[in-house]
């Protein structure tokens, strides 16, 4: 039987099982760009008022942190630089999509069910990266055509879709090397997650790097973020960065089947560590073993939290520099309080990203619940005198103090960072960490948005859980620029959440965000109680 027999029919299974989860991400994500384009050629008409703006950003530290160089002063250059952080997030859709169809397959023992078919030992491996592959592709497509229908250069329009799209495809085969690594998804994700970073953060001190004596600004092209960045649609587009990002994904893809074909269904390459004889005493209740499933997941996001605090409040001086030469904004900053406005509406919008981040953790942490039902841990736990809500509670709590303790991180390094620069720590920590602890709220709906499917539609927890942080993030970046409706702005927490620093911080909304919490972690827990326990 040859290794990719099968291929087919397990790509239209994928396909069945995520054909919401494909299109809740590739179109609003495929809107992007163009709701941009609206935004900045309203806000800036005539080439002269870009070339300003080109003049006050270009070496801007904390732009170029979050965007990555900007080429030139064009519309489509900009519109370009504006969604540098794009690559990133396309990054970790496509890299979780193929740990979910490869390495969850193997944890839960579907993997060993289907192989028990006619299919070949490459077959799933095959289908996860083929269905990624052309959903990214699907999605480069859709913002070349947006563009264009917009009277946008074809050729810069493409290159920017390819952009996206070649990000998508390497690190889809990352995530691909990642689940033949270890047996857990989780640490699958963990390995993944974490070469994703460590590519965004080499592209960023590569790229402020070159705003001084360049001396390390090479790290840049050790970076895939750093790759794609250069293509440089609108410009001089550089078309065979993309053959570069081609090579190293086929490289990995190759890499991915060769270590497969070196270990057994449901192992990985990295030797599990034996445990010790004798279970620790921690171990004796529900929280000591959620303890011990979840705290290396909690150590990796409290690293990460800390690395963009101190990236995000190191550059926040530089933001102030916007006004510096530009009259117009002055006069417009100086009614609502001249450079401190502004740096207080850039810490805002970082803390609500960072809030949306601290989601996912706590969306992932929650779903463990059903990982463990699924993978049928949770019987031989459930079948001693522990009840359900008692281990349910053990995990959940982790969903809810876990993104507390990284907004915490966040906001104190982010404080710390930039209260040292402007020599006023003791008046910046408790402002910027402030503004962190106000999205615990928003984040804690999405943790109850996941613990109420995992009680009430278990099936669709893992689809619906990701699917509400998508939609979240979307209308953050998108909702204002495409003038939604204020009932679809609405229908994210982030919404309500008070735009602090600078902003006066009402309790009301708050309150209401918790209150809607409290009510879908019941419901989830009732439901939960009631239902079978089921894989």
């Amino acid at each position: 039987m040859n290794a990719l027999t099968g291929t087919g029919k397990l790509i239209r299974l994928i396909l069945r099982r995520d054909r919401w989860l494909l299109a809740v991400w590739v179109l609003p994500i495929s809107l992007v760009p163009q709701s941009l384009k609206s935004t900045i050629s309203a806000a800036y008409p005539t080439p002269e008022e870009l070339r300003g703006y080109y003049d006050v950003s270009v070496d801007n530290p904390g732009f170029i942190s979050l965007y990555g160089q900007l080429p030139g002063p064009s519309l489509g250059e900009m519109v370009a630089w504006r969604i540098g952080f794009v690559p990133v997030m396309v990054g970790l859709i496509a890299l979780l999509t193929v740990i979910r169809h490869t390495r969850t397959e193997e944890e839960t023992g579907r993997r060993e069910l289907v192989g028990a078919t006619v299919v070949g030992r490459h077959a799933g491996l095959a289908a996860a990266l083929t269905v990624t592959f052309v959903a990214n592709l699907v999605l480069a497509v859709l913002v070349a055509l947006f563009l264009i229908g917009q009277g946008m250069p074809a050729a810069g329009s493409w290159a920017l879709g390819l952009e996206l799209a070649a990000a998508g495809w390497v690190f889809a085969a990352v995530g691909a090397v990642a689940a033949q690594l270890t047996e857990s998804a989780g640490a699958a994700r963990a390995i993944a997650i974490t070469a994703l970073g460590v590519a965004y953060l080499l592209r960023v001190v590569g790229d402020l790097s070159s705003l001084g004596n360049g001396a390390v600004s090479w790290l840049s092209w050790l970076s895939p973020i750093g790759w794609v960045h250069r293509i440089r649609p609108y410009g001089a587009e550089q078309w065979w960065v993309l053959a570069l990002a081609a090579g190293f994904t086929a490289v990995l893809t190759v890499g991915a089947v060769a270590l497969a074909a070196r270990r057994d269904v449901g192992a990985g390459l990295l030797p599990t560590r034996p445990g010790p004889a004798a279970a620790a005493p921690g171990l004796n209740s529900p929280l000591g073993l959620a303890w011990r499933l979840h705290r290396s997941l909690l150590a990796g996001w409290l690293v990460g939290f800390a690395v963009l605090g101190l990236v995000f409040g190191g550059v926040a001086e530089s933001i102030g520099d916007l006004l510096n030469d530009n009259q117009g904004l002055q006069d417009v900053f100086a009614r609502i309080g001249g450079r401190a406005a502004l740096i207080d509406i850039y810490f805002a919008a970082i803390m609500s990203l960072i809030g949306i981040i601290a989601a996912g953790y706590a969306i992932q942490a929650a779903l463990r619940l059903r990982t463990e039902e699924s993978s049928l841990r949770a019987e031989p736990i459930l079948a001693t005198s522990v009840s359900r809500l008692r281990w349910a509670a053990s995990h959940y709590a982790f969903s809810v103090l876990g993104p507390a303790a990284a907004m915490v991180t966040a906001g104190l390094v982010a404080g710390l960072a930039y209260g040292i620069s402007t020599g006023d720590a003791g008046r910046e920590v408790p402002r910027v960490l402030g503004a962190a602890m106000v999205q615990l709220p928003a984040v804690w709906v999405l943790s109850a948005v996941a613990i109420a499917l995992v009680g009430l539609l278990p099936r669709m927890a893992a689809t619906g859980g990701w699917g509400a942080l998508a939609l979240c993030l979307m209308i953050s970046m998108i909702g204002a620029p495409l003038q939604l409706s204020q009932w679809l702005l609405d229908v994210s927490p982030f919404t309500h959440v008070p735009r602090a620093p600078g902003a006066d911080v009402s309790a009301a909304p708050l309150v209401w965000l918790l209150v809607v919490a409290v009510a879908l972690t019941a419901a989830g827990l009732a439901g939960l109680r009631r239902r079978d326990i089921s894989p």
